[in-house]
């Protein structure tokens, strides 16, 4: 078998992967709707169209709410180029993205909450106010905890592309503040801005686990909480067939219309970005700038850091003592691990297939194949987990058990979830290479296992790694497909962690959300490392 016929059947394997998970989910939702007509188009009741309503309002409440802070937060920090731990803040703004959503959900109940810090400070000052967090205030907090930093960071990569030039005009004309949001800021902010709320507003939909934490009842339940408790608690096969229906023809209205606004631009992502200005901002001016940089770093550190306060606070010892606990260690490991390399193994097969097909093309528009390889890699982004998992769930409940299914179902959608990351990770990696080798490779008789191990295998190490590293991070802290389909037989530090919230052992989930959010930021800190690394032999190949 040639280079070329191996590549284009790895790639095609990896698209029927895809293809049977995306299928089948849909198989058991249509076959369902069909098998029950009547029973199953009658759950399109006032419910679901105010859990739909809901679902657009929160996502929509917290976009605004995140690019609203955002804004003024990145002018702050754009401003401000030589402010103190600035490459620090912008590395804890990075952190959300890494934090599990239920480790972060105890950290802001653990400051918000009505025994966290605020409820104390409270109670010190006589007050007899008590905070509640819990429905759409507290759903706003912790999707804009975990929006803002990301709003923050794009808006402050679009403001850092912004040609020196300008800001040296800027000055000699003695522009003031507000012209120069209105003349040099606005115009680049706003080229993005609906990609980047987009983005967000796309992130929110698609929440399940802040909401089934903080949403407190039926009033604030989104679409995919409620396929859960259709499907968990209810067993309403019907209602949980339409809810699943409307968060698929949602998610695919959401994304045709976040690909008309376009993506947000990540110039400027690195943390030694440094935008040079000539301006010199009045004393009041950097005051107010330093108290929005201090806001923006307490309302992002002070939840993580509550996590850690409570997580120490817990009896770590006795639960590391706990078999229980250590199953759901490495059980969350094992299919973690699993989940990471299956993720990488899908990715790198479409990578390689595309590269193969359109080095073969050279010219023209991209055929079917090569464009399929394309919707693969962002195939969940079209048809979400909780979809994916409740259309398994709904097909195998005529053959199996569903929750005998629990590795495989858990291991193949956390896959397809990294699988959108860990391509945009590798195909650089192997593209811009693969373009350099392949003529010289093809006139020396270099190929096959010969090719990857002498060429492509040191250039594609640490791209892997770092795409295993995310995957894998990602998986661990998932709660959706465990929460469908886990059992006492199989429990993942997630599914404990929410067990032991169901029952009010506080502490005991306090610890369990140190431990997770440590195996995640563990993770994440190898990957970032492995990056560093390879940026550097880029620019070291480069000079």
């Amino acid at each position: 078998m040639t280079d070329r016929s191996f590549k284009a059947m790895a790639g095609a394997l990896a698209l029927a992967f895809l293809a049977v998970l995306a299928g089948g989910a849909l198989l058991g939702l249509l076959s369902e709707a069909l098998r029950g007509n009547t029973e199953g188009f009658a759950a399109f009741d006032s419910y679901l169209w105010r859990v739909a309503r809901f679902t657009l309002l929160q996502a929509l409440l917290s976009t605004v709410l995140s690019i609203a802070f955002a804004i003024p937060l990145a002018r702050a920090l754009h401003a401000n180029p030589d402010f103190p731990g600035r490459a620090m803040i912008l590395r804890l703004f990075a952190l959300p993205l890494a934090l599990p959503a239920l480790v972060a959900v105890l950290g802001i109940t653990s400051i918000y909450g009505r025994n966290g810090l605020f409820a104390t400070l409270l109670a010190q000052t006589g007050s007899e106010a008590v905070p509640n967090i819990y429905g759409l205030p507290g759903i706003l907090l912790a999707h804009v905890f975990f929006n803002l930093p990301l709003a923050t960071r794009f808006i402050l990569a679009s403001l850092d592309s912004i040609p020196a030039d300008y800001w040296k005009l800027s000055a000699q004309l003695g522009m003031r503040t507000w012209s120069q949001l209105r003349l040099i800021e606005w115009p680049v902010i706003r080229r993005n801005l609906s990609g980047i709320a987009g983005l967000i507003f796309m992130l929110c939909i698609t929440s399940f686990t802040i909401v089934l934490t903080l949403g407190g009842g039926p009033r604030a339940t989104t679409l995919e909480v409620a396929i859960y408790q259709a499907l968990h608690f209810d067993f309403d096969i019907a209602r949980a067939v339409s809810l699943t229906l409307l968060q698929l023809g949602l998610t695919v209205a959401v994304l045709t219309l976040l690909g008309m606004a376009g993506r947000p631009a990540e110039e400027g992502f690195s943390l030694r970005t440094m935008a040079r200005r000539f301006d010199r901002p009045s004393l009041g001016a950097k005051s107010r700038d330093g108290l929005l940089i201090l806001a923006g770093v307490l309302f992002v550190g002070l939840p993580m850091a509550g996590t850690v306060v409570s997580g120490l606070a817990a009896d770590l010892s006795r639960l590391l003592r706990e078999s229980q606990v250590w199953r759901a260690i490495l059980t969350s490991l094992g299919l973690g691990g699993a989940a990471g390399l299956l993720a990488v193994t899908v990715s790198l097969a479409l990578v390689m297939a595309r590269e193969n097909v359109a080095a073969r093309r050279r010219y023209g528009a991209p055929g079917i194949f090569e464009r399929s390889l394309d919707l693969g890699a962002s195939l969940i982004m079209v048809v979400p987990p909780i979809v994916i998992g409740a259309g398994w769930f709904i097909l195998s409940r005529h053959v199996v058990d569903p929750f005998s299914l629990a590795p495989i179902m858990v291991v193949s959608v956390n896959a397809a979830m990294a699988i959108p990351f860990a391509f945009r990770i590798l195909r650089p990696a192997w593209d811009t290479p693969a373009s350099r080798h392949n003529q010289l490779c093809a006139q020396l008789g270099i190929a096959g296992w010969d090719r990857f191990r002498l060429i492509d295998w040191p250039v594609l190490r640490h791209p892997l790694w770092i795409a295993f590293a995310f995957a894998m991070a990602l998986s661990l802290g998932d709660l959706g497909t465990i929460a469908l389909f886990g059992n006492n037989a199989v429990q993942t530090l997630p599914y404990l962690l929410l067990q032991r919230m169901g029952s009010y052992r506080t502490e005991d989930a306090a610890g369990l959300a140190l431990i997770l959010g440590c195996l995640c930021l563990l993770l994440m800190i190898f990957a970032d490392r492995g990056a560093n690394r390879l940026a550097k032999r880029e620019v070291r190949t480069d000079d």
